[in-house]
Protein backbone atom coordinates (compact mmCIF):
# COMPACT_ATOMS: atom_id res chain seq x y z
CA UNK A 1 0.00 0.00 0.00
CA UNK A 2 1.21 3.54 -0.65
CA UNK A 3 0.14 7.08 -0.01
CA UNK A 4 -2.50 8.47 -2.33
CA UNK A 5 -1.23 10.84 -4.99
CA UNK A 6 -3.31 13.65 -3.50
CA UNK A 7 -1.57 13.25 -0.13
CA UNK A 8 1.89 13.29 -1.75
CA UNK A 9 0.90 16.38 -3.76
CA UNK A 10 -0.29 18.05 -0.55
CA UNK A 11 3.09 17.42 1.10
CA UNK A 12 5.01 18.63 -1.96
CA UNK A 13 3.02 21.86 -2.15
CA UNK A 14 3.42 22.26 1.62
CA UNK A 15 7.18 21.73 1.36
CA UNK A 16 7.64 24.28 -1.42
CA UNK A 17 5.36 26.75 0.41
CA UNK A 18 7.20 26.28 3.70
CA UNK A 19 10.58 26.73 1.99
CA UNK A 20 9.36 29.91 0.32
CA UNK A 21 7.90 31.35 3.52
CA UNK A 22 10.94 30.36 5.60
CA UNK A 23 13.32 31.90 3.08
CA UNK A 24 11.31 35.11 2.98
CA UNK A 25 11.03 35.40 6.76
CA UNK A 26 14.74 34.81 7.27
CA UNK A 27 15.83 37.31 4.63
CA UNK A 28 13.44 40.20 5.17
CA UNK A 29 14.19 43.19 7.37
CA UNK A 30 10.54 43.39 8.48
CA UNK A 31 9.85 41.97 11.94
CA UNK A 32 6.69 39.89 12.29
CA UNK A 33 4.96 39.91 15.67
CA UNK A 34 3.95 36.24 15.41
CA UNK A 35 7.59 35.21 15.01
CA UNK A 36 8.69 37.58 17.77
CA UNK A 37 6.35 35.94 20.28
CA UNK A 38 8.10 32.58 19.89
CA UNK A 39 11.66 32.06 21.00
CA UNK A 40 13.99 32.42 18.02
CA UNK A 41 15.64 29.04 18.60
CA UNK A 42 12.29 27.33 19.15
CA UNK A 43 10.97 28.81 15.91
CA UNK A 44 14.03 27.46 14.08
CA UNK A 45 13.51 23.98 15.54
CA UNK A 46 9.79 23.96 14.71
CA UNK A 47 10.42 25.22 11.17
CA UNK A 48 12.95 22.46 10.48
CA UNK A 49 10.76 19.84 12.12
CA UNK A 50 7.95 20.79 9.75
CA UNK A 51 10.28 21.05 6.75
CA UNK A 52 11.55 17.55 7.58
CA UNK A 53 8.01 16.18 7.70
CA UNK A 54 6.98 17.86 4.45
CA UNK A 55 10.18 16.77 2.67
CA UNK A 56 9.99 13.20 3.91
CA UNK A 57 6.38 12.68 2.86
CA UNK A 58 6.93 14.51 -0.43
CA UNK A 59 9.04 11.53 -1.46
CA UNK A 60 7.53 8.64 0.49
CA UNK A 61 9.25 5.85 -1.45
CA UNK A 62 12.63 6.71 0.11
CA UNK A 63 13.58 6.70 3.77
CA UNK A 64 14.47 9.79 5.75
CA UNK A 65 18.22 9.37 5.46
CA UNK A 66 21.18 11.64 4.68
CA UNK A 67 19.88 12.21 1.14
CA UNK A 68 16.97 14.10 2.68
CA UNK A 69 18.29 15.57 5.92
CA UNK A 70 21.70 16.72 4.68
CA UNK A 71 20.32 19.05 1.96
CA UNK A 72 17.77 20.34 4.46
CA UNK A 73 20.47 21.09 7.02
CA UNK A 74 22.62 22.71 4.33
CA UNK A 75 19.64 24.93 3.48
CA UNK A 76 19.77 26.14 7.10
CA UNK A 77 23.52 26.74 6.80
CA UNK A 78 22.93 28.67 3.57
CA UNK A 79 20.36 30.87 5.30
CA UNK A 80 22.86 31.73 8.03
CA UNK A 81 25.59 32.45 5.47
CA UNK A 82 23.30 34.82 3.56
CA UNK A 83 22.23 36.50 6.81
CA UNK A 84 25.90 37.20 7.57
CA UNK A 85 25.92 39.63 4.62
CA UNK A 86 22.59 41.29 5.46
CA UNK A 87 22.97 44.43 7.60
CA UNK A 88 19.72 43.76 9.46
CA UNK A 89 20.42 40.07 10.18
CA UNK A 90 23.24 38.12 11.78
CA UNK A 91 25.00 34.77 11.42
CA UNK A 92 24.33 32.35 14.28
CA UNK A 93 25.78 28.92 15.00
CA UNK A 94 23.03 28.47 17.60
CA UNK A 95 20.42 28.92 14.88
CA UNK A 96 22.08 26.11 12.91
CA UNK A 97 22.05 23.97 16.05
CA UNK A 98 18.34 24.68 16.49
CA UNK A 99 17.76 23.71 12.83
CA UNK A 100 19.58 20.43 13.44
CA UNK A 101 17.54 19.81 16.60
CA UNK A 102 14.34 20.25 14.56
CA UNK A 103 15.54 17.61 12.10
CA UNK A 104 16.60 15.28 14.93
CA UNK A 105 13.22 15.76 16.62
CA UNK A 106 11.54 14.64 13.40
CA UNK A 107 13.69 11.49 13.35
CA UNK A 108 12.63 10.79 16.94
CA UNK A 109 8.88 11.24 16.31
CA UNK A 110 8.91 9.51 12.91
CA UNK A 111 7.97 6.09 14.37
CA UNK A 112 4.87 7.67 15.93
CA UNK A 113 3.54 8.71 12.51
CA UNK A 114 2.59 5.10 11.80
CA UNK A 115 -0.38 5.73 14.09
CA UNK A 116 -1.74 8.48 11.84
CA UNK A 117 -4.26 6.59 9.66
CA UNK A 118 -3.54 8.21 6.29
CA UNK A 119 0.22 8.43 6.82
CA UNK A 120 0.76 4.82 7.90
CA UNK A 121 0.04 3.74 4.30
CA UNK A 122 3.58 4.82 3.52
CA UNK A 123 4.90 1.80 5.36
Amino acid sequence: MSLRKEIVLFFRVSFISALTITTYLTMTFVEYSVAENISDKLSHAIAFLMLSLFLDFSFPSSEFDWKKYLPLFLYGVMIECVQYFLPYRSFSLLDMLADALGIITYVIILPLLIYVPELKKRW
